[in-house]
């Protein structure tokens, strides 16, 4: 590892500059420099917009602006999944915060949400002003931005998706084919005298609320539109929580009013109705609602703090996931092991570090932090990974292990693969192996039997996490998940020890064989088993089971239906 010079030496060039300034200041007449204006930054308000639902949408101008905020403000709650998006990075210490409604639940006015971003702004923040879909198309700010400009604060806009055109491609509609297209954003008020205007051939797209669905529907009745046409109306459009209803326009107020999905639609949400010719080739082109996982509630027993790829990999697939921590990482109750190690760390004590998980690599890391270091404590070191997480996690750090197993990636796998001591090439022979308090001493054996010396520290304790909210629990008891994803053993015991056993109907997943023998031995029955140890691999093998479960519903003519939608009374024993 290469490591550029820290400290007070500079060459040449930086000297003679430094030389330059202090000649030229010491030459000038001095001056009261408290006399000089200092320009003090301005507020700003960035609307941006961040498409129709799916995180995915955000444009590189919207994960720039997040990136630089001071504060985020978003329309609402549901706003905080573009937030939690894993290509979004906000600055610790800014503030994020939802704008209030109106007792009806209906959206401040343009003026008084001015003055809730004003009220930043004018301290000379920089704030980013989250919207749903494209901020002067569908989210209706021109108001408030021209507000925002008699407060004396200047605006800017990063466009997004717009829900338009965005939410019928989601639908399974092609705008290119529609026989004439015609738009129209109706959402705050449906009037027939405006609706005569739209057109009454070709493909109507309307943009509304749910609270004036009703009116649109009979809106585009009244002006002309056959009872006959084909037309969908799509909630949540974009998200994984989209459902379209199909039928012809005289009957879609029926199905509405007969909808089965879960809980009360806000009328504040906005829904889409699509009318005509374009509408009549979703059977062949739905590839929204098709997903393999589309719509399954997956539960993510996880070390708490610790995300991973996985659940961005399950929405890919059309997944909402719940991630439930099951372990507390905590600090050594003796700091004075690992405090010894890093000092021989640092002064080249060892000739190998083993790293058995990801929270190994953090608790290495926080500790050099904590000594004023970074990565190039570890310049002349050989660095293993335990597995591809683990590794990732070392990249991150800007260090290329040296060892992967190529294998099994576990404890044993790496042992298997790691190299015996040779006293003429390794001019050391310790190894340096930070790790949890309860972890197994199997890699610890394997290298001693190498030749090795390894100095087994603990790095990090494991706790049992507080059991999840009494929702979250009674929905694990009684089948509400349609899957649960387990990366390792202490995952199945913590989940079972804190929530209980998962229903019968919900889908099994697991990481490897050892996970699968402990889900045996506390009766749960195991349905899918990733091909190889690994998080986006287990995420994958769950959606292959998933789409071979549809694809033979299909084939035997039964309705598809998500797990949860099967569960019965029984439990698993």
């Amino acid at each position: 590892m290469t490591i550029k010079p820290v400290g007070p030496g500079r060459d040449h060039a930086d000297q003679n500059a430094s030389d330059h300034v202090t000649t030229t200041s010491s030459s000038q007449p001095a001056e009261n420099l408290a006399s000089h204006p200092i320009a003090m930054a301005r507020g700003r308000v960035i609307f941006v917009g961040t498409g129709p639902g799916d995180p995915d949408l955000l444009t590189l101008g919207a994960v720039a602006a997040m990136g630089e905020a001071t504060a985020v403000i978003l329309d609402r709650d549901m706003l905080r999944s573009v937030i939690d998006h894993p290509a979004v990075t906000i600055p610790a210490d800014a503030e994020v915060l939802s704008l209030p409604t109106q007792p009806s639940g209906k959206m401040l006015p343009p003026a008084q949400r001015a003055k809730q971003v004003l009220k930043y702004a004018t301290a000379g923040a920089r704030v980013v002003r989250l919207v749903a879909g494209d901020p002067f198309m569908d989210s209706a700010v021109a108001d408030e931005a021209a507000a925002c400009v008699r407060g004396g604060i200047d605006f800017e806009v990063v466009p997004g998706v717009s829900a338009l055109t965005a939410v019928p491609e989601y639908a399974g509609i092609s705008l290119a084919n529609a026989g004439g297209l015609h738009f129209v954003s109706a959402t705050e008020r449906i009037v027939k005298s405006q609706a005569a205007q739209w057109a009454t051939q070709g493909t109507l797209v309307i943009s509304t609320r749910a609270g004036l669905l009703a009116d649109a529907i009979e809106a585009a009745r009244a002006s002309g539109r056959p009872d006959d046409d084909s037309t969908l109306v799509t909630y949540f459009g974009g998200s994984t929580e989209q459902h379209t209803l199909a039928a012809s326009l005289g009957d879609i107020t029926a199905a509405v009013q007969s909808r089965e999905v879960d809980g009360e639609i806000d009328p504040e949400e906005p829904v889409h109705l699509m009318i005509g010719p374009a509408v009549e080739q979703r059977d062949d082109l739905s590839w929204y609602e098709t997903k393999p996982l589309f719509g399954w509630r997956v539960l993510i027993p996880r070390t708490k703090d610790q995300a991973g790829p996985m659940t961005n990999r399950l929405r890919t697939y059309g997944a909402h996931s719940e991630e439930v921590p099951t372990i507390s990482v905590e600090p050594p109750r003796s700091p004075q092991q690992i405090d010894k190690a890093i000092r021989g760390l640092v002064e080249g004590r060892y000739e190998w570090v083993a790293f058995t998980s990801v929270n190994a690599v953090k608790a290495v890391r926080e500790k050099l932090e904590d000594y004023g270091l970074d990565a190039r404590a570890l310049s002349g070191l050989k660095v293993a990974a335990v597995g591809k997480v683990t590794a990732g996690a070392l990249r991150d750090w800007g260090i290329e292990p040296e060892l992967v197993p190529t294998g099994e990636q576990s404890a044993a796998g790496l042992a298997a693969e790691w190299p015996p001591y040779d006293e003429l090439l390794d001019p050391i022979n310790r190894v340096f192996l930070p790790r949890a308090d309860i972890a197994t001493e199997t890699l610890s054996a394997g290298l001693a039997k190498l030749g090795w010396i390894v100095e087994d520290v603990t790095a990090y304790r494991t706790v049992r996490a507080a059991p999840p909210p009494a929702p979250t629990r009674e929905a694990i008891k009684t089948g509400q998940f349609d899957a649960v994803v387990f990366t390792s053993s202490s995952t199945v015991r913590n989940l079972v020890g804190i929530a209980g056993k998962p229903h019968a109907t919900t889908v099994i997943a697991v990481i490897g064989p050892a996970t699968a023998r402990t889900c045996e031995e506390h009766g749960l029955r195991v349905d899918v088993m990733a091909s190889s140890p690994g998080a986006l691999e287990l995420a994958d093998a769950l959606a292959a089971f998933a789409a071979e479960r549809r694809d033979a519903l299909i084939a035997a003519g039964d309705k598809v239906l998500k797990p949860s939608q099967l569960r019965r009374t029984s439990r698993r024993r």
